[in-house]
This record gives structure tokens, sequence and C-alpha cells, in this order.
């Protein structure tokens, strides 16, 4: 259990200071990573493109690990998130990460869930509910 999270602490530092520190060695050749949001990442060689490129127009501010949670073959990650885009307001979440290991013990498929953090309860006025009259987010 230890070495999954120092291999998913590395990545979330990968992000914090915008430096590939050894995708190769946590990544399996043919990865596949999925989004929050929608886009999905087939092959190390993507993913790492993918990186290079967010990290050229956009920081991580912040992206505080709260709790591991370890299963067979699978590691469940509970995280908050900040970034800024260059041109854009700081943007910030709850997430989830599902991670598949490969018998290697590196990543073979990552997933994210994300949680918007303007939560309220629609029926604290009664039994009908009233929901807020907003886009919903991107995840």
């Amino acid at each position: 259990m230890d070495r999954r999270e120092q291999i998913t602490r590395l990545w979330f530092d990968m992000w914090l200071q915008k430096e590939d520190l050894g995708m190769d060695t946590i990544f399996i050749p043919n990865a596949i990573y999925i989004e929050s949001w929608g886009p999905e990442y087939h092959g190390l060689e993507k993913i790492r493109h993918w990186f290079h490129e967010w990290n050229s127009r956009a920081t991580v501010l912040r992206w505080d690990i709260k709790r591991f949670l370890h299963g067979d073959g699978v590691t469940m990650v509970e995280w908050y998130f900040r970034n800024v885009q260059d041109k854009g307001s700081p943007e910030a979440f709850d997430g989830v990460t599902l991670i598949h290991w490969s018998p290697e013990g590196k990543i073979a498929r990552l997933q994210e869930f994300g949680c918007n953090l303007n939560r309220y309860d629609p029926y604290a006025a009664g039994p009908e509910p009233r929901f807020r009259e907003e886009k919903a987010a991107w995840f």
C-alpha cells in the first residue's frame, strides 16, 4: 500500500511542480487516463503530451490528498484540487481518483470524479426541492 501511495503522491507532485519527475516509472505504456469532465488519454505518450501542454497554460495551486482507500488491485484517493488557467479565474473542487494497478505495480487506468464545492440542501425550505438556477459544473 505504501508503494501505491508514493506513486500517487509523485503524480500529484508532478502537477504542483509542473515537471515530469518520471511518468514512465509510474504508468504502463498503454495506460488510460480519464478526466472528470470527459477527456480521455490512451497511452503514456498522450498522457505526457497532455501534461506538458496543460501546464503551459495553467497552474495547479493545490492538490491535497485527504485519504487513500485500497482494494485488490485498486486504490481510491479522495482529494481537494485548485487550479488557475492563465487567462481565467481559479477553479476548485473536491474529487476522487480511482486507480487500477498493473501486476508490476504501475498505473494501468486512472479515472477522476469531481464534486462541486458549492453544495446545498434543495429541501432546506420544505418538502418541495428548490434547485439553484445555475449552470451545472463541468464535471
